[in-house]
């Protein structure tokens, strides 16, 4: 066998356990060179438990990780962002790079991570020299990705991307397909880790899905069917369920700002290519609606943030607390009440935990975000703003929360939803679609296409 031919990484009986808790169970699997493998399953899988045992952050409890062409140059680009906020994009770049350090690092820093960006992400306008928490979401999934395949001193055989387009819109995710499948083409590997089908059916190679710790298929992409692939993961999602929910008239308007409108039950999409001011506007809408806090009035609105670690969890608290925040500071807290709320909504939403009380950054991404749907829609305020909220959720997990939407807002209430995802903002009764930092469209009803909305985040400014 050639070192070409050899796999860059093989798992033969691969486990791992936490206590009682068996995250990865016997796992067998290898990834060859110029392979894309797709890794899919629900939130709680084991996706991240085998990810972090490729890349050596845990030791398996059993079984053997190998690495038969040898162990260097393994990258993994995670959902939850690793960079350092207070550093510059350059300087995040030299943290990975063993090669840059003495007097003069900060030229050839630069000038790499530069030419790593226009490489994976053509007009991508990120500045070297800005500090990361300047820069938007979507901006630090980019500088994470192309950091990831970087040079850094040697070529990566085999890149890990978890989740890696959860805050990109669909021009820029395109981008990024694109490049993966031709760093694959090339001779390097990529484990593909995705709730969005499309994608993983686009470029995976392979498809591998997990359930509960296990190998439960390993087949040829073309091999799957979407409808099997879901049936696989072990979660049957009626496709539509959200759209086919009654949907209720909506009421009179509630709100005006910022340009647009919504009224009493209705939800109210906002859309556009990333970074055109969606999210900015949306935040200053909820710090409208949430900023009155004279005693005894209820909260204006409730927020669901796609960031969870710079907006949503509260990582030094538990589940439990995490989810009944919302419903807290009103007098005396009932211990029993506030339990039975938590419990109900693990239930309703199916957060993957034995133990409320367990610390809020033992559950996966995807289950953390279950916490933050639960914290909202526990509380009783009647307008629920969403910033990109989806990051990171399973395919089952989106169609329930869809549902969930759709009947809370059949009771009248409203939601604010931006989206990166198309697909999601047609489930809207109305779409404000952003350009330039302006709403260029509103769209209703039947106009709410993935054309119309493309049309309008491209071309509608020609308009004025």
């Amino acid at each position: 066998m050639t070192e070409t031919d050899k796999p860059v990484v093989a798992l033969r009986d691969a486990a791992k356990h936490f206590g009682p808790v068996k995250a990865l169970d016997g796992v067998s699997l290898s990834v060859a060179p110029g392979e894309c493998l797709g890794l899919v399953g629900h939130n709680g899988a084991g996706k991240s438990t085998l990810v972090n045992l490729i890349n050596g952050t845990f030791g398996p409890s059993s079984g053997t990780v190998d690495f038969p062409g040898g162990a260097g140059d393994v990258r993994a680009v995670f959902q939850e962002l690793s960079l350092c906020p207070n550093l510059t994009v350059a300087e995040n770049l030299a943290m990975a790079h063993p090669a840059l350090k003495g007097v003069g690092w900060r030229r050839p820093a630069g000038a790499e991570i530069r030419a790593a960006l226009d490489r994976v992400f053509p007009d991508h306008g990120i500045d070297a020299d800005a500090e990361v928490d300047t820069l938007t979401i979507a901006e630090r999934q980019m500088v994470e990705i192309a950091i990831g395949f970087a040079p850094r001193g040697g070529a990566a055989r085999l890149v890990i991307l978890d989740e890696p387009t959860s805050s990109l819109d669909e021009g820029i995710a395109r981008q990024l397909l694109s490049h993966v499948k031709a760093f694959c083409a090339a001779g390097g590997a990529v484990i593909f880790i995705s709730h969005m089908l499309g994608e993983v059916f686009d470029v995976s190679s392979r498809i591998v899905v997990l359930k509960d710790g296990t190998v439960v298929a390993d087949r040829p992409v073309g091999d799957f069917t979407r409808a099997g692939l879901v049936d696989a993961m072990g979660h049957v999602a009626t496709e539509g369920a959200a759209q086919q929910a009654a949907r209720s008239a909506p009421g009179e308007v509630i709100l005006r700002a910022e340009g647009l409108e919504a009224r009493r039950g209705e939800v109210v999409g906002l859309s556009g290519l990333a970074g055109h001011g969606q999210a900015a506007a949306l935040a200053r809408l909820y710090l409208g609606l949430s900023s009155d806090w004279r005693r005894g009035r209820g909260a204006g609105a409730v927020f669901v943030a796609g960031d969870r670690p710079r907006d949503g969890v509260l990582p030094l608290w538990s589940i439990l607390r995490n989810v009944s925040i919302s419903v807290l500071g009103r007098g005396l807290v009932d211990r029993a009440a506030e339990r039975r709320l938590a419990e109900d909504w693990r239930k309703r939403i199916g957060i993957r935990t034995d133990d409320l009380t367990n610390p809020i950054l033992s559950l996966s991404g995807g289950n953390q975000q279950k916490v933050l749907f639960a914290r909202a829609l526990a509380s009783d305020a009647p307008i629920v703003v969403m910033d990109d909220p989806m990051r990171g959720v399973d395919v089952g997990t989106k169609q329930d929360v869809y549902a969930m939407i759709r009947a809370e807002a059949a009771k009248g209430r409203t939601f604010l939803w931006y989206s990166t995802e198309t697909e999601e903002v047609c489930q809207c009764d109305r779409v404000f679609v952003f350009r330039n930092g302006e709403i260029s469209a509103e769209l209703t009803g039947e106009q709410i296409t993935e054309e119309r909305i493309l049309e309008a985040s491209f071309e509608m400014q020609e308009a004025s």
